[in-house]
Order: structure tokens, then sequence, then C-alpha cells
């Protein structure tokens, strides 16, 4: 599956524009993870991609979420092992025993990337105004993005510093700043 049909599945199931948003953000910050660990970039960008497939068909159940989307991927040709990261995914239900890089990746991923465009949009929507420097000052402020799990990004530190992992953010966001209608 490449990042066309990914995205052609994603929207089959998701109508809402922020979520999908969201989800083209999480597989940017993905897909530059990947390509420094020397793992299948393209591969991590498409898990980045479908990870909340089953947001809006699950509403609030967290207990149902992850669970549903490794249904939908299942049901639509994915193969075992995305769907199986996709089911995982969900920190409510298997949070945090987290031990393979895309496993600790898509937590990271799934988190900063709200907070690297919450610091872009402070900043008049100019993501590339955002440096890293932005970004730590604003993780330590607890009540700024405040759904942006910070525990989660923490989980980065076992694969690389949190320095490195906003520079792949800034760089993932940067590289789809239209799509996610940013500067």
């Amino acid at each position: 599956m490449n990042r066309d049909d990914a995205i052609a599945l994603l929207h089959r199931y998701v109508s809402s524009d922020a979520l999908r948003k969201h989800c083209y953000a999480t597989a940017a910050v993905m897909k530059q993870i990947g390509a420094y660990l020397g793992e299948d970039a393209e591969r991590w960008e498409v898990i980045g991609i479908l990870h909340d497939i089953d947001y809006e068909l699950v509403g609030e159940d967290m207990q149902r979420h992850g669970v549903e989307g490794y249904r939908i991927l299942r049901e639509n040709g994915v193969d075992e092992e995305i769907a199986k990261i996709v089911k995982g995914h969900n920190h409510f239900l298997h949070g945090p025993s987290y031990e393979t890089p895309v496993e600790i990746a898509l937590q990271a991923a799934d988190s900063v990337s709200g907070l690297v465009i919450a610091c872009a949009l402070v900043k008049g929507g100019v993501v590339s105004d955002v440096t890293p420097k932005t970004v730590k000052k604003k993780y330590k402020e607890k009540s700024f993005a405040a759904g942006c799990d910070r525990s989660r990004i923490a989980l980065i530190e076992s694969l690389m510093d949190r320095q490195t992992l906003y520079e792949l953010s800034i760089a993932g966001i940067v590289s789809i700043r239209e799509e996610l209608g940013l500067r």
C-alpha cells in the first residue's frame, strides 16, 4: 500500500477534515522518524495515515478504538503487521508497554504532531517559523496543547533524544504544510 492508497482508504472512513489532517501530520512525522532510523519510511507513513481510521466509527468508546481499526484494515486487505500496529496504538488499552521502534514512534508522532501544529498556529500558521526550541518550551507548558500527551512523546527517548524528534517533526510538518492549511 502506498500513500495515495492509504489516503483513499482513510477518506472512506473519516470525513472530518481536522481528523484527516491529524492523520496526515502523524504520518509526516512517522515518515521522518522511519527514515532517520533506517526503516521503511513509506510504510511508516502509511501506518501514520491509517492509525485513527476507526476514530469516527467508535466515537467516545475507547475500548473499541484500534480494535475496529484492525478489523477495517484487514477487511480492506491491509497486511497483518500494519493492522496490528494500528490495533495496539490505543494507549488507553495498551500503553505504555510499547517495545518495537514503530510502536514507540507512533505514540510519539501521534502527540508531537499536534504540539508542533499548535506551535505553528501561535506563529500565525507559519510552521517554518517553529524551531525545536519553540517546541521544547511549549512542551514544558502543560496547559499549552493540553491534549498532546507529553508522556507519549517522552517514549521516543528510547530511540532518540527529544531535540532530534522535534527537528524531524518540524521537517515532516513543513513538508506537507499546504495539506494542513499552514504556511
